[in-house]
This record gives structure tokens, sequence and C-alpha cells, in this order.
């Protein structure tokens, strides 16, 4: 069906890539922008980058279940999809693609697409299973859209790095970008999931970026210890009364294994539950102290 004269909306597989291989015969370049919805800035960022590369831009809308693990908020996470199919028209989408669940996992499926070691690093541990329903939905839209490109916020930095592994490792020909973190004017980062925090809640919050910020200004200042640097984050952190922290680490940004001595580029992440609210945040710093 048609939302309009200029942005087509498909909810099954066969139109999908029927709409797809016109745009491609016509010789467009096809640019695919997951989501789960609940589009804000961060999200229509990835659209402008892809209309900026001149490609027919198909944006994704799917609250992938199997990404969500037992007591996690996959019936409460945020759906607005009239007002998602709005920002797209505005935003110069040519196709959205709405899936329902019984389409993109029949009952009888048993394959899950699995990336070792990046995903048994940061979030991992904390959200057993996350990363293989985001690499299969991910393997699952990369074949039923069959980009040439295709965009990603920096501010899931492992799922980037997952995802970026998965492409490699399977020959598939899809250009990967990664697009810098969109933020709110006081340094949150744009999250469908900062809607869940009540006014103290989205103060504290802030403590994420504040030690992240940190974080650069110790490295920029010379500082290439990184459990002092980690130390000094997780002081911020817990200032802030979180109900956890999951994780406070300096990484290697490539293979997301921490690292002892600063020795060249390194991302600084953090995962801090903020009443009840999981919320993720990174920057990536070298040795200058620079950071997204």
């Amino acid at each position: 069906m048609r939302f309009n004269s200029s942005m087509k909306v498909t909810r099954d597989i066969p139109s999908t890539r029927t709409t797809v291989a016109d745009a491609r015969r016509s010789g467009q370049r096809i640019g695919l922008v997951p989501t789960m919805g609940a589009l804000h800035a961060g999200h229509l960022s990835l659209v402008e980058a892809a209309r900026r590369d001149g490609a027919f831009v198909v944006v994704s809308i799917f609250v992938n279940p199997t990404q969500f693990g037992p007591g996690e908020d996959y019936e409460r996470y945020p759906r607005d999809t009239a007002g998602d199919l709005r920002q797209c028209e505005a935003a110069g989408v040519a196709l959205v693609f709405m899936p329902a669940v019984a389409d993109m996992y029949r009952p009888e499926a048993a394959t899950t697409v699995h990336v070792a070691r990046l995903t048994e690093t940061l979030c991992g541990p904390c959200r057993p299973g996350h990363f293989d329903g985001v690499a299969t939905v991910v393997a699952k839209l990369f074949n039923i859209v069959q980009p040439d490109v295709a965009y990603f916020g920096q501010k899931d930095a492992q799922q980037l790095a997952v995802i970026r592994r998965m492409v490699r490792d399977l020959d598939w020909p899809i250009e990967i970008v990664g697009c810098p973190t969109v933020r709110e004017p006081d340094g949150l980062a744009m999250s469908s999931r900062n809607a869940y925090l009540s006014p103290d809640e989205r103060r504290r919050a802030l403590v994420l970026i504040r030690a992240l910020r940190d974080a650069r200004g110790r490295i920029a200042g010379g500082e290439r210890r990184a459990r002092v640097v980690v130390e000094h984050m997780r002081r911020i952190v817990e200032e802030s009364r979180p109900e956890h922290v999951d994780y406070v680490a300096i990484v290697d940004p490539d293979n997301l294994q921490p690292v002892e001595q600063i020795e060249r580029p390194v991302l600084a992440a953090l995962a801090v539950r903020i009443g009840r609210t999981r919320l993720i945040d990174n920057l990536l710093i070298d040795l200058a102290g620079d950071g997204a």
C-alpha cells in the first residue's frame, strides 16, 4: 500500500523485494536504515546520511522480539506507527518496510546467527542472547532488502562492531556506515528508551555523558592507565545513585576487549540503569582526547 504519492509502505517480504528490485533496475543505490521505530533525530540522521549518499532509502520498522530477554521491555517498548510514518515521509524515505513478527520468524525457524567474541563483552554478559537476536534480524533484513549500504548509529557501538564483523565474515557485498551519536542539547544520547525516564531520572541520566567527558579529558591530559580512567568514570556514575551499573569500560574499538595501557584510540563505554531504564553510551577517544 502507499502512504502518500512519494513514499511506499510494505508489510510483507515479496512486495518489499519487488519494490527494491524496481529501484535497483532503475540504477539506484539501495540504502537501508534498520530501526525498531519510535523514531527520533538519531534515526533521522541515518536517513539524512543515506540521502546525502544518493541512495534509495529503505527504513525498516520492526520491534524485534528475539533481541529482548526475559523480563525486558518488549511489550512496553515505545511504538508510534503513525508518527514514524510521518517522520519518514518528511525525511524523504522512499520505502518503509513494516513486517509482522509471524512473517519474520516462522514457527519452524531453527536458524540463529551468532558472532563470537564480540558478543561476549560489554552488554553481552548482561543481556544473554541479545546480540544473536540482533545479528539474526539484521541478516534477515539484509537478505530481504539486499542493500548496497546500511547505516547504524555509533551510540550502539557494540552492535555496530558485531554487524561489521558479520558482514565481513559472511562476505556480504554491503558497506556498513557508522554515523555519529546524536545528542540532546545537554549531552544525553538520544534513545527511544529516554521516554521511560521521569524528570528526576532524566536529570540523573546526564551522569553518563559526564563520565565519558571526564574520560576524554583525562586522556587528553596524558593519562594512559585505563584502570585509572575507569575508576574516575565509575566514581562519577555512582554519584547519581544509579539502580545498577552494568559496566564501565575502556576497550579497543575494533575487538571490544579491555585495554590496560591507552596507546591508540579507545572506546569509553558504559551501561547504567537509572530507575527501570537501562541506558548505554560511549565515546570514541583518540590520544588527544577528541571524541564524538
